[in-house]
């Protein structure tokens, strides 16, 4: 049995080195992509607010501010029932740029982000579409002309990476930056060898003809998250998608306050994964299973103290790939900082994830707000 045990473990490590070398690699030691100076698209930058008035007044600034030669912000309010709609439109009396679509509560599609999205979408005067959050702000008055400027005849679709803020000694702000990063360099990853599956909401941008070409969020509109990654899923290939990592693209978020916040924002964010293509499902599923199954064997083996010398050996070679591979990915992203205390967070996050499936195998979770 132990035999069989220790086999398994070879095997499994395999797996995981080759994600490393064949997948994780091609983001971790491709080139940064600089903004291009060809002609700039005029913009629409779309944020979808709900109950987000302090957030507003805290971030909405720093879209206003950007360095862009032509572009509209739409903001939609989406039934919200604080003051979010006032301070809307308190900005759009000083800024002749901004539109704002009121959404109403709709019975069918009560509580759907998707809903409140499809009409500012169709409200948006401009075809090149960039996506963020309320509580949201570009790292650099540079955002839109970085994910802007990759907009080509062959290239509708942008990927960018949606960081959030750093928090010293905290260990919950490392474990949502570490999950973030974690599933940046894996949608990167496989968007660099053709297979677009997901983008993040925080940052991502295309074409609205797409959008429409698809049918918007039709095939999904009942599911409660998935506005960016089941969107993208359908409607991206790889010969039209360009991701962008350069520090001036990204945008830093608020994150959760407390484990139960993040819980609940992790549970919508997992439960959209059972609606991937079969082939994104069973590869993510592959990774996250063999990520499993190598501590668990490694710890049973290490404590039977079972052919320890040759287990420390494929360890520690698996893990000095690991970190070899995050290490530049993280570098790129500027979370060098998550690299020291990689085995412990990555852990946890597999004992997290796991308890997440286990919990939206019970019950759904609930709408987006």
């Amino acid at each position: 049995m132990l035999d069989v045990l220790l086999y398994t473990f070879f095997g499994v490590t395999g797996i995981l080195l080759i994600y490393y070398f064949f997948v994780f690699s091609r983001f971790a030691f491709s080139k940064t992509l600089k903004s291009k100076n060809n002609a700039l698209p005029p913009v629409s930058v779309i944020i979808c607010a709900k109950n987000e008035a302090e957030n507003l007044k805290k971030f909405l600034p720093n879209i206003i501010n950007q360095e862009y030669p032509n572009f509209e912000i739409v903001l939609i309010n989406d039934a919200s029932y604080d003051e979010s709609l006032d301070l809307m439109e308190a900005f759009q009396k000083k800024h002749s740029n901004i539109k704002i679509v009121n959404v109403e509560n709709n019975e069918a599609f009560w509580g759907s982000k998707k809903y409140a999205l499809t009409l500012g979408i169709k409200a948006s005067s401009y075809d090149y579409l960039l996506f963020t959050d309320a509580d949201c702000m570009p790292k650099s008055n540079q955002w839109i002309k970085e994910m802007a400027s990759q907009f080509s005849n062959t290239k509708s679709f942008i990927l960018g990476y949606g960081a959030y803020q750093k928090k010293k000694f905290s260990l919950l702000n490392a474990l949502i930056r570490f999950e973030t990063l974690q599933t940046a360099v894996q949608y990167f990853s496989y968007a660099k060898i053709g297979n677009p599956y997901m983008g993040v909401g925080r940052n991502l941008a295309y074409k609205k003809q797409d959008f429409f070409k698809i049918n918007g969020f039709m095939n999904h509109m009942k599911i409660r998250s998935g506005d960016d990654d089941l969107f993208i899923n359908e409607a991206a290939t790889g010969k039209q998608t360009v991701i962008v990592d350069s520090e001036k693209s990204h945008t830093i978020s608020t994150p959760s306050k407390s484990f139960k916040e993040w819980f609940q924002q992790k549970r919508r964010h997992i439960s959209t994964a059972n609606y991937y293509k079969t082939k994104d499902q069973f590869f993510l599923g592959l990774y996250y299973i063999s990520q499993f199954m190598f501590w668990i064997l490694a710890s049973i083996l290490l404590g039977l103290l079972f052919q320890w010398e040759i287990v420390l050996i494929v360890l520690s070679s698996k893990l000095l790939v690991q970190y070899l591979v995050f290490g530049f990915s993280a570098k790129k992203l500027k979370e060098q900082d998550l690299t020291f205390a990689l085995p412990f967070l990555e852990i946890f996050l597999i004992i997290f994830q796991l308890v997440i499936f286990i919990t939206n195998s019970v019950s759904k979770p609930n709408h987006w707000k």
